[in-house]
């Protein structure tokens, strides 16, 4: 009797060890893939993944293993909408999305669904809880970034006069959405605003753009473009003579633009929301194992960083009882200067205020390459949430 009890304890102890060494923590993972914002999809869902192994191999969370169940939506809102079904139907805590058309379409599911998600689309109003709950981000909003580019050209300009300043954007939702914040910031620091110019993302000529802001003669230049239309447009600068500077956005500005412009994107300026890749910050030993010495654009860093907050949010939760979407989320907005290890800057997010931070990095192009010049932090405005 005794050896029987014996065995039957030693079975349900193998058994609970068992349990828990294959519990996992489902996490859903929206990519383009193969779609048209795939040459910065890979790279952030590259970032994505590799963050996960880093936190698996250190022990997940409290012990639990994060399995990512990841598709390649190929930026199609319907195929998003698609995917999130399936993700719900097989029991994710949270979910890392990508494009703006995508989180816009899931604001309303994730709420009532209480699962949290972690976009790469910086909209302001994706900030404001009342909007979106459930929404998260590691980068500030587009906003945000455009008047902290604005801060650091006007702290920099040497001149009695008013800096000049131009918008060239493209006719599209991503392109318009921080227009009206940034002039009306403008005109408050004191900037002289010359007029705006269309460029499309698909644009193979800026000639006529340029002749125009040749004639506004603006000191500074706002590119709410993509990379390649970005490089188009200074490559087409330098042959027309244009003197200004390019004050580029998030996603104009990576490791692809020398290679597109060449030596026509040197000295100008560009936002970025987390570290470049060798950078002198705590986390880049990490990084570099990771990804084992080769090098890897600023958007696999975004990844990685966007990851690393869910996670912590994860643990924050784990550590006040059970991990569901809703403890997540409860456990996110108590999140206080968190520091990624310095891969950007240092994030926290309120009940009725989820901007991570009012930090963008400035970035340069200098010999080819990508290099951070300075971080530009601005307050906490309530005024400016979701605008």
């Amino acid at each position: 009797m005794i050896k029987r009890i014996l065995t039957i304890t030693v079975l349900m102890a193998t058994l609970l060890i068992g349990s828990t060494a294959f519990a996992t923590l489902k996490v859903g993972v929206l990519s383009d893939l193969t779609g048209p914002t795939s040459s910065v999809g890979v790279p952030y869902a590259q970032g994505v993944t590799d963050c996960i192994a880093y936190v698996n191999a250190n022990g997940g969370v409290n012990g639990e293993d994060i399995k990512l169940i990841q598709v390649d939506y190929a930026y199609n809102v319907q195929q998003a909408l698609a995917a999130y079904k399936r993700f719900k139907s097989q029991g994710i805590v949270a979910l890392q999305g990508w494009g703006t058309g995508d989180t816009e379409a899931l604001v309303r599911f994730v709420s009532r669904d209480r699962i949290p998600v972690f976009s790469a689309s910086y909209s302001a109003h994706f900030m404001d809880p009342k909007k979106a709950p459930y929404n998260f981000t590691i980068a500030p909003d587009y906003s945000t970034q455009g008047r902290a580019g604005l801060k650091y050209i006007k702290d920099n300009w040497k001149e009695v006069r008013a800096p000049k300043l131009a918008f060239v954007y493209p006719d599209k939702p991503y392109g318009l959405v921080p227009l009206k914040a940034m002039k009306e910031y403008a005109k408050e620091i004191g900037f002289e605003i010359t007029g705006d110019e269309v460029l499309g993302l698909k644009a193979m000529d800026a000639t006529p753009q340029l002749l125009a802001l040749k004639k506004q003669n603006p000191d500074f230049v706002w590119v709410g473009g993509t990379t390649p239309s970005t490089a188009v447009l200074m490559k087409d600068a330098k042959k027309l003579g244009f003197n200004g500077k390019f004050l580029v956005n998030i996603w104009g500005n990576d490791e692809n633009l020398a290679k597109m412009a060449g030596t026509a994107c040197e000295g100008n300026f560009g936002m970025q929301a987390a570290a470049v890749y060798g950078q002198d910050v705590p986390g880049m030993e990490v990084i570099v194992k990771q990804t084992k010495g080769q090098p890897r654009m600023t958007h696999y860093l975004r990844g990685f960083v966007s990851t690393l907050v869910m996670v912590e949010g994860m643990k924050k939760a784990a550590a006040n009882g059970k991990v569901t979407g809703k403890s997540i989320k409860e456990a996110l907005e108590t999140m206080r200067d968190y520091d990624p290890m310095g891969l950007a800057p240092a994030i926290s997010y309120f009940p009725d205020d989820h901007r991570p931070s009012m930090a963008i990095n400035v970035c340069t192009v200098k010999d080819g390459k990508l290099e951070f010049v300075e971080t530009v932090a601005l307050p906490r405005d309530a005024k400016w949430l979701g605008k």
